[in-house]
C-alpha cells in the first residue's frame, strides 16, 4: 500500500502527526469494526485496510522520531561510529561561514524513501561495504538534491571510503574521495576535522 493511500484511507493530510494518525484510526476502526458490522463484508475489508494503513504510517513516524531531525546541516553521522573525534592542530583551508538551510518539505513517499535508505546506509557503513554505501547515497542525493541531511550522509560515505582506501594503500584514490567529501558538505566542521586527520595520515605515509 502506498504511503499516500495510507493517509487518504485515514482521512489525513500527508505528514500528519502521530497523535492525529492514532486518533483518526481509533475513530474509523470503531466505525468499521467487524463486531459492530458482523454481516457487512465491505466493512470488514475496510477495517482490514485501515489497520494495514495504520501499521505502515506508525512505522514511518517511528523511523522519523528515532533519527534526530535538524533545521540546519549538523555534524551528526549516519551511525554512531567514531564519535570521539579529536580537534585537528590547524585548518589548512579556510572554511566559509555555515549557511542556514531549511530541509525541504518531503512527501510521504519521499520521507519513507529517505529513512529506509538511511537504515540501509547504516548497515553498509557498519560492514564496510563502502562502494554500495556510496552508490545508495548518490542515488538518494539525485532524488533529494536539496536535502542537507542527505548531502551530509553522502559526504560521510566519501570520507569513510577514503579512510579505508588509505588503509588499503590506495593513496591517490583515497585523496580523491576525501576531497569529494569536503566538496559535498563544505560547512560540516566535524567532517573537516576527520578529513584533516586522514590527510595527515597520507602525509606521513608519503614522507
Amino acid at each position: 500500500m502506498d504511503i499516500t493511500d495510507c493517509y487518504r484511507l485515514l482521512g489525513l493530510r500527508t505528514g500528519a502527526s502521530f497523535s492525529q494518525i492514532k486518533e483518526s484510526y481509533r475513530k474509523l476502526a470503531r466505525q468499521y469494526h467487524p463486531d459492530i458490522n458482523p454481516d457487512d463484508h465491505r466493512a470488514k475489508e475496510k477495517f482490514i485496510a485501515l489497520s494495514e494503513a495504520y501499521r505502515i504510517l506508525l512505522n514511518v513516524v517511528q523511523q522519523q522520531e528515532s533519527i534526530p531531525q535538524t533545521k540546519q546541516t549538523t555534524s551528526v553521522a549516519p551511525e554512531q561510529v567514531e564519535v570521539n573525534w579529536q580537534p585537528a592542530a590547524k585548518v589548512k583551508v579556510t572554511r566559509k561561514p555555515q549557511p542556514v538551510e531549511t530541509p525541504p518539505n518531503l512527501s510521504g513517499v519521499e520521507q519513507q524513501l529517505k529513512w529506509s535508505s538511511y537504515q540501509r546506509l547504516q548497515q553498509y557503513l557498519k560492514y564496510k561495504r563502502f562502494p554500495a554505501a556510496i552508490a545508495l547515497v548518490e542515488g538518494l542525493a539525485q532524488r533529494l538534491p536539496q536535502d542537507p541531511e542527505v548531502r551530509q550522509w553522502q559526504a560521510i560515505a566519501y570520507q569513510r571510503w577514503g579512510r579505508q582506501l588509505i588503509s588499503d594503500k590506495q593513496l591517490d584514490k583515497a585523496r580523491i574521495y576525501l576531497k569529494k567529501a569536503l566538496q559535498t558538505d563544505p560547512h560540516n566542521k566535524s567532517l573537516w576535522l576527520e578529513v584533516e586527520k586522514d590527510f595527515r595520515r597520507l602525509e606521513q605515509i608519503f614522507h
